[in-house]
């Protein structure tokens, strides 16, 4: 594990603000844009930036919960410690972090997959489907190095790709810009409401990273003052540069030049203003934006895992030292890299938005019965569970019609979770904290 512990002989606080801010963005920019505008696109079409906007919005509400959750109870378990502090160290807590846990690996498996789409790509000729599975797995090798080295190494190397990739999405966004067809995206062209709004949890999901901040709580300078401010900051960010490059590539592609080129969509936008140099600019801000999503969910996955097994939620396996890390590290590693291997993540990405959607939602209950410790407005957090639920609402809905099977996969979901939380719980010596 990479957050402070008294076994571990790392450096004090190592985490300041701006990296605080990289590791949120590092997380969104990598599972949002290259992964998921093309699934949130096929949904709301030309009028997916209006999805990106609600999306940010109720990622924002989302943000300031647990900003003030993260400020009174700074954890490197996060989520998990919020859920705890919510409905106590029972089974459905329990069971809720269990899912968090497979909902992060779920999300890290499709950025490592879109990783080895990118990197394959740009390799001339037509390489086999086994060489994108290769380099997924090698970059899930390659960060798993980088974090055994420790939370310095994560910060330095997150601050540097958060840097590159943000610069190079912003110029050719705001060069596709002067290329936008106006037409392509006239309201005439938009989907119905109900279709938007279908699209939001996805959209949610490309935010979703920024709860990662949350898990560097015990490695951040001042965390009562930074945790909140980089939440909303990353968000804020990212939230502009989103709706900057939906418009920029649905206003340059047709919907259907969009869904044809699918990952590469971004590319294929920079083609009218920078030609083929933009295609490869975007196409390596793509490995660097998923490469450094990886990087950030392994810092912030090891630290869950590790907090997880200290209070008996999985194996004692996760909490095991090795090198500056944990145990916990490996084995996600490991299952991360299968997934991205063995399965298509496609229709997955839907299932993975509402599962993360449910534990936030859930998160934001459990907040307002603790609103007089941490202080927050009850007003927000509210609005930020009833925003949550809403979505989660529409988009069950919308599945139920385009793919049941979708919703058999998530009850599914719910259930392994639960058990595996009972099993765990009969089987290993849990370690009861006080929480104050």
């Amino acid at each position: 594990m990479t957050t402070l512990d008294p076994d571990l002989p790392d450096q004090a606080k190592p985490i300041s603000f701006a990296s605080a801010v990289s590791l949120g963005v590092g997380t969104m920019i990598g599972a949002g844009i290259f992964a998921l505008l093309g699934e949130a696109g096929a949904v709301a079409g030309s009028a997916v930036w209006i999805s990106f906007l609600i999306g940010g919005f109720i990622a924002l509400l989302s943000g300031y919960s647990l900003g003030k959750l993260g400020a009174r109870y700074p954890s490197a378990g996060g989520l998990v410690e919020y859920l705890i502090h919510g409905y106590g160290d029972g089974l459905f807590a329990g069971a809720m972090s269990v899912m968090l846990y497979m909902s992060a690996l779920v999300s890290t498996s499709l950025v490592a997959k879109t990783f080895g789409t990118y990197a394959s790509g740009m390799i001339p000729g037509n390489p086999p489907a086994i060489v994108s599975s290769i380099f997924a797995v090698a970059v899930m090798g390659a960060f798993v190095i980088i974090n055994l080295n420790g939370t310095k190494s994560v910060a330095k190397a997150e601050l540097v790709i958060v840097a590159i990739k943000f610069v190079i999405l912003l110029v050719l966004a705001l060069g596709s810009l002067f290329a936008i067809d106006r037409s392509l995206l006239s309201p005439s062209e938009y989907p119905g409401p109900g279709s938007i709004l279908a699209s939001v949890a996805i959209t949610f999901f490309a935010y979703e990273g920024f709860r990662v901040v949350t898990n560097a709580a015990e490695d951040v300078e001042d965390p009562k003052r930074t945790i909140p401010r980089a939440i909303m900051t990353a968000i804020i960010l990212v939230m502009g540069l989103y709706l900057l490059v939906a418009l920029a590539v649905f206003g340059t592609l047709s919907t259907e030049e969009v869904l044809a080129a699918r990952e590469n969509a971004l590319a294929e936008a920079a083609r009218p203003v920078f030609g083929s140099v933009g295609f490869v600019l975007v196409s390596i801000a793509a490995l660097i934006a998923t490469g450094s999503a990886i990087n950030a969910s392994l810092y912030a996955v090891t630290n869950v895992t590790y907090r997880m097994a200290k209070d008996g939620e999985l194996p004692g396996t996760f909490g095991r030292r090795i090198a500056h890390s944990r145990e916990g590290l490996l084995v996600s590693a490991v299952i991360v890299s299968v997934l991205a291997v063995a399965f298509d993540l496609g229709q997955i990405a839907v299932l993975g938005a509402i599962t993360i959607l449910t534990v936030h939602t859930v998160v934001h209950l459990g907040h307002l019965r603790l609103v007089d410790q941490t202080g927050a407005s009850r007003g927000v957090v509210g609005l930020a569970a009833f925003s949550g639920a809403l979505a989660i609402g529409i988009t069950v809905f919308d599945t139920l019609q385009t793919s049941p099977t979708l919703i058999a996969f998530l009850f599914g979901f719910v259930a392994i979770a639960f058990g595996a939380e009972a099993f765990i719980r009969r089987s290993h010596t849990r370690v009861l904290r006080t929480r104050t």
